[in-house]
This record gives C-alpha cells, structure tokens and sequence, in this order.
C-alpha cells in the first residue's frame, strides 16, 4: 500500500504503489442485495406452484393449450425464483471463505442465465404445439379455464408487489420479476380467450392466445440473456461512459497519464475497476492521488471496489494497455 511520511517539513514519497480499496459496507450491500428480499422469493415460490398445479390439472381438464402455456410459463417462473433462492443461499454462505475471496457472486448471473434457456425452451413448446392446433382446434370447456386464469392473475399481482422492490436491485430477482410480469400478462390473455370462447365458441381462441404467450416470452429471455452474458464476458458496465471515467483519473492534480483501465460488474450492485495511474513525479503526493482517485471512482462513477496502481513515468513499463 502506498503512502507518504512527512519528516522535517518535507514530504518523502515512495516510488510506486498499489491501493486496493474495497469499500465494506458497499460490497456487503452487494452481497445481501437479494438475501434481504428472501422470504418474500419464498412466498412467491409457494404461490407460483401452487397456480402451476391448479393451471396444468385444469388444462388437462379443459383441453386449454393457452392454460398449459401459462402453466409451463409458471414453472419456468418457480424454477427461477427457486435458482435465485439457491443463488442467494450459496453467496451468503460462501462469504469469507478463503478460496471464495468475492463469495459466490457469480452464481446469481448464472441463474438468469439459466432462467433464460427455460424460457427459450417454453416459448418453442408452446409455438410448435400450437401450429399444430391451428389446423384442427379441439374443444375448450371454457368456463374452468376462465376461473383458474382469473385465480393465476390474482396470485401474480401478489407475487410482482412482493418481488417489485428486489427488481430494482439485483438482476437474479429482476429476472424472477418479469418472468411473473409475463405471466400476468399471458393470465390476462387466457382469460380474454376464456371469454372469447365461452362467448362465441370460437376455439381457435385458444391457440392464437397460446402463439402469442409464446411470443411474447421470447424477447424478455433475449433481453435477460443479454444482460447476464453481458456481466459473464466482463464488459464495462452500460451506464458508465469509459472515456468520462479515464477523463476524471486524468484530471487529478499530479496525474500524467491513466492506463490499463479496466471496469467491470461482478454481480449486480457491485462494479469493480483496476487502473494504472503515471505520476508527475515534480507535483504528485501518491497519498493524496490514491485518495481522491478513490473517492473520484465512488462518488462520480459509483465503482466501491478499485486496485489502483501508481507508478512515476521513469518506472512506467512499457507495454500495451489491453482496450477496455
């Protein structure tokens, strides 16, 4: 770590040196982000198999595809609110262990990740199963379908006023949001075709409403796969200008140069950055441009966890900064 000592009124610097900053309550904000939200996963996760029974028992029952959708659409639901659970099951318990220095962070990613291929998987289901029904639509006894789709609404306007505030938060839980967000809104679907069918008796009613849930599925898992993909290949976080973050470093009194700039998200909430600082040797106190370099990094840019590396342009190696 480096710093400065003051000796007779004048100030000896050390060449070089590393400041590995890791602001503690910020990172441990991180890492309980989605264990504070918890028991509420659990209420969700209990509501979400309890409507999957009811839906898939009906839909059986009524000859609904557009229920059977909705119910597969639900388990998708339930098993990814039952991997961010895990997620943040594994995380807390990993914290502090000696070969886990960050804790199991990545886990949670990998969950939205996984979320995103059952989605994929049950938005394919229900687009093949219903292109078959299209050409010869059976019978739909639609007034058990209507009341079930009525009870799965109810339970996910519960479920998204639970889970809304995590949402904000961690990606995990945004990923359990919109997949019950979905399935409001393929709810609302099915009763419209519940209706229109009990109204009208016209069953193509049925698979319409089941090609659209599946539909509408496939450009949320797209969405959340890229979010999750983006975390897993270390880019630089999407709200950060990289070029105002080198600016910033630049700008510090007794700052040359800035290289090797690296940011990236570990996990939601948590951005993590190393970066190279050359000194003006004449001007620089290391003590003061690691602190403000910190503090430029946390209050302006939001990254609590920084290596900062500085070095006076005499001892500065020459090699090529990879792009960031």
């Amino acid at each position: 770590m480096g710093g400065s000592t003051h000796r007779s009124g004048s100030t000896r610097r050390a060449p070089h040196g590393h400041d590995h900053h890791s602001h503690a309550p910020s990172v441990a904000a991180a890492a309980t982000m989605g264990a504070k939200h918890r028991n509420k996963l659990w209420i969700a996760l209990g509501l979400a198999l309890t409507v999957m029974t009811f839906e898939l028992i009906t839909a059986f029952m009524t000859g609904s595809l557009a229920l059977l959708s909705d119910a597969a659409h639900v388990g998708t639901d339930a098993l990814g609110i039952g991997m961010a659970l895990a997620a943040i099951i594994a995380v807390q318990r990993s914290l502090g262990r000696s070969r886990q220095t960050f804790g199991w962070y990545r886990l949670e990613v990998l969950a939205a990740l996984g979320n995103t291929l059952l989605l994929f998987g049950v938005a394919i289901f229900v687009l093949v199963e219903a292109a078959k029904r299209l050409s010869d639509p059976p019978e739909v006894n639609s007034l058990p379908m209507l009341a079930v789709a009525i009870g799965a609404l109810v339970v996910n306007v519960v479920s998204l006023l639970m889970l809304r505030a995590g949402a904000k938060e961690s990606i995990n839980i945004r990923g359990a949001y919109f997949e019950v967000l979905g399935d409001a809104v393929s709810s609302i679907g099915v009763i419209t075709a519940a209706i229109i069918i009990w109204t009208t008796g016209w069953y193509y009613a049925d698979s319409l409403m089941a090609v659209a849930v599946g539909l509408f599925i496939l450009p949320r898992a797209w969405r959340l796969g890229r979010d999750a993909l983006h975390i897993l290949l270390q880019n630089a976080p999407k709200h950060l200008d990289m070029d105002q973050v080198k600016r910033s470093l630049s700008d510090i009194d007794g700052v040359e140069e800035v290289h090797d700039l690296h940011v990236w998200t570990l996990t939601s909430g948590l951005d993590v950055a190393t970066v190279h600082l050359v000194l003006q040797e004449e001007r620089a106190n290391l003590k003061d441009v690691l602190s403000i370099a910190r503090g430029t990094l946390e209050h302006d840019f939001g990254i609590t966890h920084a290596t900062l590396q500085a070095e006076p342009r005499s001892e500065t190696p020459k090699c090529e900064s990879i792009p960031y």
